[in-house]
């Protein structure tokens, strides 16, 4: 996997699989890359005003490895957006020991408009973060 359209530095993008949803996302290091599949993952089935009001959410994920750690941060938006019925505006993530630590800027998901398919869990089958010569790259397919 190399970097997307028009080869920019971070982006991502949805492409085909049959009855799922999977994202591929681009950037610099690990943990913006992990941003891009979030913003990815969020912006194929949602659209958030800019004005949404929003509140700030932090969480610690761990994972034995890269994979697992990408699945686990898509898991809490997933989790999030059915426990709380939150949708990130904004994320960052900082790299922690043994894993990552997300900022969210949640909004109320009543705000969005729905534009797709709501994924409801990520799948392991396929998942494949990796370091390339230009930074970073993953894809993951996310059952909706």
């Amino acid at each position: 996997m190399t970097s997307g359209p028009g080869h920019s530095l971070r982006g991502h993008r949805s492409v085909p699989h049959t009855g799922d949803l999977c994202v591929e996302a681009w950037a610099p290091t690990r943990e913006e890359c992990i941003v891009e599949a979030v913003r990815g993952m969020v912006g194929s089935f949602a659209e958030l005003p800019a004005d949404a009001s929003c509140v700030a959410r932090e969480c610690v994920v761990s994972a034995e490895d890269d994979g697992r750690l990408l699945a686990a941060v898509l898991e809490e938006v997933i989790y999030r957006m059915d426990a709380a019925d939150e949708l990130p505006v904004d994320v960052s993530v900082a790299p922690e020991p043994g894993g990552v630590r997300v900022r969210f800027r949640m909004a109320d998901s009543s705000t969005a408009t729905q534009t797709g398919a709501v994924p409801k869990a990520v799948a392991l089958h396929g998942l494949r973060p990796a370091r390339e010569s230009q930074g970073w790259a993953c894809r993951v397919t996310l059952d909706v």
